[in-house]
């Protein structure tokens, strides 16, 4: 299959989805799932095909995240000529009323059915307000709320939008014209200079610059080279890769050939956590489908290039979220790091050059290629170009998955898009980075979200976790609770790692049961630095991460817990 057959696939998709009058969209993220989405999306294909008609001018699609998870599960409608509605915390029931008010073909509404603005001010469309029945209104989201409108969507451009599962959907969004774009105009070092340029770096946490590391592995001679997308995603309160890949998986995939095409490899490896079935089953599907088209496999789109995907599960240890205990992973070994150098850029998987990237820094390649280096270099800041997509949780109105770039600040994501801390309390820190990163407190909310200045303030960016903590929260607990979760993940390899995590923790363990001294205090600031030194691998090293910071800044309640003995 070659580019003008793609393109002939993708016209006809976009032709047959703009006959239907109404498309549903119902949520089939492991959120929504969760919370009964499955039941969902067949009650509303019932409902089509109860309605004499109906299934000629509508269709009920399955979808991937929306974004605000603590409202779901969500539908989503949209019908020509009129602004979607975004429908939350859907049951089965509302879901029927759902069919029955959009795809019933004799309707006539009612005065008394329809939405008197007045009664409903949370719903900011007056067109909206008057379009839906007033039994559904108390169950639509406004998407003109800060929550949609601050967000910069690029990696989850096409994330609720598209059905995961249809090859021909996302073709018809523009999907694989990237790799139809090098393959045809472009040599594997204009594409590598290409991602140089746009700034993107790793977004698993390091944020080691994508242009350099593929460049490495490029100019690295070797007969053999791979390919490794790390989608072993570990962080408590983490979903970011979970999601794009559960919603966009195609994308994930093209992101990973255009790699492959640019350092020269012919192999390569998605490797997810045995925890993410649903990721599992639609990487799968999505490699099955793209073998079909030849867009992966042998000659792809009739060219002489050959790629090879294949999924790898993970057993859920966290270390394997580093690179070259993830290597070992795949080798069959047993899943602990390795000194470098060498990196795997010159010596990885089975001892040949091997790119190994996170699931969103894939998930970003295809956009920078199809608008350009310059497109993607102006958003985000300086240093930190284009966007960053988050997993919003903890103490907040609004949590959920959100996309926005680089430079936000946290005022701006707690207070506007999070709507502020519930139930009376208030804002106390933020929390990035996982268990490897630090605690925020208030007085820099209106700080900027990118790598130089959470670094500067004792944190990480790591993959995009982002817990938000209120006053109720004593900051020695929360310390205690990611250094315990370091202790249970440590493979044991370096002593001070292995040994000093624990040290750590019964340090805590002594303070907070009131039986610790200033001396105890001091102790474990020196242990911490240790261990933060010593560690071999990126586990060890950023453990202490979560103490530091909070002792940092919230140094007078680790004294408040010291012995007066």
């Amino acid at each position: 299959m070659n580019n003008s057959k793609l393109e002939t696939l993708a016209q006809k998709e976009r032709e047959r989805q703009d006959g239907f009058e109404k498309r549903i969209f119902c949520c089939q993220s492991t959120a929504c799932l969760s919370a009964g989405a499955d039941l969902l999306q067949m009650t509303l294909e019932q409902g089509v095909s109860k309605q004499n008609g109906a299934g000629e001018t509508a269709e009920i699609v399955r979808t991937g995240c929306m974004g605000l998870c603590s409202r779901g599960p969500l539908v989503r409608v949209e019908a020509k000529n009129e602004p979607p509605i975004l429908y939350e915390e859907v049951t089965a029931d509302l879901a029927k009323q759902i069919a029955s008010h959009h795809l019933a073909t004799d309707k006539k509404g009612a005065p008394d059915d329809e939405i008197r603005p007045h009664d409903f001010p949370h719903l900011r469309s007056r067109k909206q307000q008057a379009a839906t029945p007033e039994r559904l209104a108390r169950h639509v989201l406004p998407l003109d709320s800060p929550f949609f409108t601050k967000q910069v969507r690029v990696v989850l451009s096409e994330t609720g939008l598209i059905d995961p599962e249809s090859l021909d959907d996302y073709l018809a969004h523009g999907g694989y014209q990237a790799l139809a774009q090098i393959l045809s105009k472009m040599t594997p070092e204009e594409v590598c200079d290409e991602i140089a340029e746009s700034g993107l770096r790793g977004r698993g946490g390091a944020g080691f610059p994508t242009g350099v590391k593929w460049n490495l592995t490029r100019e690295t001679e070797s007969e053999e080279k791979y390919v490794i997308i790390n989608g072993d995603e570990g962080d408590p309160g983490a979903y970011m890769d979970r999601t794009i890949m559960e919603a966009d998986p195609h994308r994930v995939l093209e992101g990973m050939i255009i790699c492959a095409y640019a350092v020269g490899a012919s192999k390569g490896y998605l490797y997810i956590r045995g925890e993410y079935p649903v990721a599992i089953q639609r990487i799968n599907k999505a490699i099955r489908s793209a073998r079909r088209r030849k867009v992966v496999g042998r000659g792809i789109l009739g060219t002489d290039f050959d790629f090879f995907p294949e999924v790898r599960i993970g057993a859920g240890a966290f270390v394997c979220g580093e690179e070259t205990a993830l290597i070992h992973s795949i080798e069959g070994q047993r899943g602990i790091p390795r000194i470098r150098p060498p990196y795997p850029s010159q010596s990885g998987l089975w001892n040949v050059p091997t790119v190994i990237n996170n699931v969103e820094t894939a998930a970003n390649v295809p956009s920078i290629i199809k608008k350009g280096a310059d497109w993607y270099a102006s958003i985000g800041t300086e240093k930190s170009k284009g966007t960053k997509v988050f997993a919003l949780t903890g103490q907040l109105r609004n949590t959920g998955l959100i996309e926005v770039p680089m430079g936000i600040t946290l005022r701006e994501i707690v207070y506007e898009m999070g709507e502020g801390v519930p139930n009376g309390r208030s804002f106390k820190a933020a929390q990035t980075g996982g268990p490897s990163g630090g605690c925020i407190p208030a007085e820099h909310l209106d700080s900027p979200v990118d790598y130089e200045n959470l670094t500067k303030l004792g944190s990480i960016m790591g993959s995009g976790g982002l817990v938000i903590i209120d006053d109720s929260t004593q900051m020695p607990d929360f310390a205690r609770f990611f250094i315990d979760f370091c202790v249970d993940e440590s493979c044991g390899k370096c002593l001070p790692c292995r040994v000093g995590t624990v040290q750590i923790r019964n340090k805590l363990d002594k303070m907070i049961a009131g039986k610790g001294s200033a001396e105890d205090l001091e102790s474990l600031e020196r242990l911490c630095r240790t261990v933060q030194t010593a560690s071999l691998c990126g586990l060890g090293k950023s453990a202490p991460n979560p103490v530091l910071s909070t002792m940092t800044y919230f140094r007078d309640e680790y004294e408040s817990l010291l012995s007066d003995d």
